[in-house]
């Protein structure tokens, strides 16, 4: 663990040395609108040393790197950890001629590219006006075949993920059908028990009324004795009065 630290810390101070002498010698030339011959020359050399220094690195000292407190250290770590699996092993040498140095907006950029076994990256670095290093990216140049081969398999995953998509939605719809019965079933064991009816009430029979009305007896009886020519009702008696119903015509 001590030598992890250790290497972890020389590596630190070897990247703050090369930046102080980097400031340090050129701190008069940084301000400049256009690049100076020696600026870029150091600019190229502190680069290609650090490219190599990161590339250098092992696992330990990348997780290391990637809980530093420094934001350029973390950035320089975090790239080439997302980026070494699909390179390989560095291939040949750092050619400086290859080294680009722009000045824009306050900052310099300087392109690094190197070879790997797998494929070609760019190392992409970014100084401040006063020369510290800010962030870092690593850019892997794939091939054409291999772009192709990326088109195709994000065309196969898209084309995939569509029919899957419309194969459920045909499912869904497919189930429409039963939607409506398990309504209707739903419905019939929610609904309450019918109640049986009442039954109607049966009509009575009329009843004749045969009450005795003295009074209307004694006229009728009268009526009869008179069209009868006789001047008693001890003749016949008036036993029932029925009502008849008829027609007007």
């Amino acid at each position: 663990m001590r030598q992890f630290y250790k290497k972890i810390s020389s590596v630190c101070m070897a990247l703050l040395c090369i930046a102080a002498l980097l400031i340090g010698c050129t701190a008069t030339a940084w301000a400049a609108d256009e690049i100076d011959d020696s600026v870029k020359s150091q600019l190229v050399k502190t680069t290609e040393g650090l490219t190599d220094a990161i590339i250098a690195m092992s696992e330990d000292d990348i997780q290391g790197y990637l809980e530093s407190e420094d934001a350029f250290t973390q950035s320089a770590a975090s790239a080439w950890d997302g980026s070494r699996e699909e390179l390989g092993k560095k291939k040949g040498d750092i050619d400086e001629k290859d080294i680009t140095v722009e000045y824009s907006d306050d900052q310099y950029t300087v392109v690094v590219p190197v070879s790997f076994e797998k494929n070609k990256a760019n190392f992409t670095y970014v100084f401040d006006k006063s020369g510290t290093p800010t962030s870092l990216t690593v850019d892997v140049n794939y091939t054409l075949a291999q772009n192709m081969e990326k088109a195709a398999m994000n065309t196969v995953m898209g084309l995939g993920t569509v029919f899957v998509i419309l194969a459920f939605l045909i499912l869904v719809i497919s189930l429409f059908k039963y939607i409506p019965g398990l309504v209707e079933g739903k419905k019939k064991e929610s609904k309450p028990a019918p109640v049986a009816a009442a039954p109607a009430p049966v009509a009575e029979p009329a009843v004749e009324d045969v009450t005795d009305d003295g009074e209307l007896i004694a006229v009728i009886a009268a009526a009869i004795a008179a069209s009868e020519g006789k001047t008693s009702t001890d003749g016949f008696v008036v036993r029932s009065i029925r009502k008849v119903n008829r027609r007007k015509r």
